[in-house]
């Protein structure tokens, strides 16, 4: 699944440099934008985008210490992967419950009938944004159908919508809260501190293992072995099954117990993060030129992130429903929502599976060896 548009490096660059290039790339964007979140102040969207930046400089690094560990020092690179480990966790967890919210409220105006239907879900079936649309314009029913709030069953979601609204804004809105405390803690500890000094010195030396001069074609040995990996778990995944949409198997499996969804689950996201995985590495290959990966795996990338979006927001839904003494009328709404992000999940994996059989351009057909590889 090599990215054939990208130039791989200079021919007759050693692995060594070509890796430490990268590495020292990234560990700049790193300073940068601890740089920058530390002079955004009060000044909470600048703050967000720093974050986002270090969350993803700090993938960069943690993906090409994890591909490439026999070409470097393995003490020094598993400690400094561990702790950036810690450290984007940390991060995201506030956002996460910012835009978990944010998808189900979302949802839940959507699903009582407040606000209309996405204009790329009333096309195809998938999410998608109209910034066009007021927000507060009821949707137009179809020809012979009765409005969305005189359906049978729309009045009780109407009515336990808000309610279930506003228990998810709380449970939610503690759950940034929270985060956002540990963020803050983390950034003044000892702990950070280290993690910031490891990567400065990242900035300007890489402990390398392997000899000066090696040749880059050590880098694609590992590029591949990445490679290999992913293509082995997209193997394992039911995409025959996926192939056919609406076929309720992540809602069936997202009604069974907590463990079972998240086993059923989990096979996806492991998917998602080989993926990254190989998109780092292939970057490493063809740095220098700035280019990106290619349209087939960013689609991929794109509809797994949504995989994993919606599974965490279901699971959200989910946990509220099992709070006590809530009125039949709420839990019934969360249950409507939790069935909605179920189907989301299953819109993805129909997605993933069209993306990742999508037979790239060329003159001369598939130009990717794995591209229809998957069953």
């Amino acid at each position: 699944m090599h990215n054939h548009d990208l130039p791989l490096a200079p021919r007759g660059t050693g692995a060594d440099q070509v890796l430490a290039g990268y590495l020292h790339r990234q560990a700049g964007d790193f300073l940068r934008s601890l740089r920058l979140h530390g002079e955004s102040g009060a000044d909470t969207q600048s703050a967000a985008e720093a974050a986002r930046s270090l969350r993803r400089a700090a993938r960069r690094i943690r993906g090409t210490l994890h591909t490439f560990r026999p070409l470097l020092d393995p003490a020094w690179g598993d400690q400094l992967r561990t702790e950036l480990a810690w450290l984007s966790g940390v991060l995201a967890e506030e956002h996460a419950c910012t835009a978990r919210l944010s998808r189900l409220l979302d949802a839940l105006a959507r699903l009582s009938g407040t606000r209309p239907v996405p204009a790329a879900r009333a096309a195809d079936g998938r999410s998608g944004t109209d910034a066009d649309a007021p927000e507060e314009v009821a949707p137009t029913a179809p020809a012979g159908h009765p409005p969305a709030a005189e359906r049978p069953g729309r009045g009780a979601l109407t009515v336990g919508g808000a309610r279930a609204g506003a228990l998810l804004e709380r449970q939610l809105t503690l759950g940034r809260t929270r985060a956002h405390s540990a963020a803050l803690q983390a950034l003044g500890s000892a702990r950070f501190h280290a993690v910031a000094d490891a990567v400065a010195l990242l900035a300007s030396e890489v402990p390398l293992a392997t000899p000066a001069g090696a040749p880059d074609a050590v880098l694609a040995a590992h590029a591949e072995g990445a490679e290999l990996r992913l293509l082995d778990a997209v193997t394992a995944l039911p995409l025959t099954r996926a192939s056919h949409p609406y076929n309720a198997e992540a809602l069936v499996n997202g009604l069974a117990t907590t463990s079972a969804g998240e086993a059923q689950d989990a096979p996806w996201h492991r998917v998602r993060h080989l993926l990254r995985l190989h998109r780092y590495a292939q970057e490493v290959l063809h740095a220098g030129d700035g280019a990106g990966p290619g349209r087939r795996l960013s689609a991929a990338g794109r509809t797994l992130d949504r995989h994993r979006d919606a599974a965490e927001a279901a699971a959200a839904a989910a946990s509220a429903a099992r709070t006590p003494r809530i009125a039949p009328a709420t839990a019934y709404a969360l249950g409507v929502l939790h069935a909605d992000q179920r189907h989301e999940v299953e819109a993805a994996r129909f997605d993933f599976q069209r993306a990742w059989q999508e037979t790239p351009p060329g003159p001369d057909g598939p130009r990717d060896e794995h591209a229809l590889a998957a069953p």
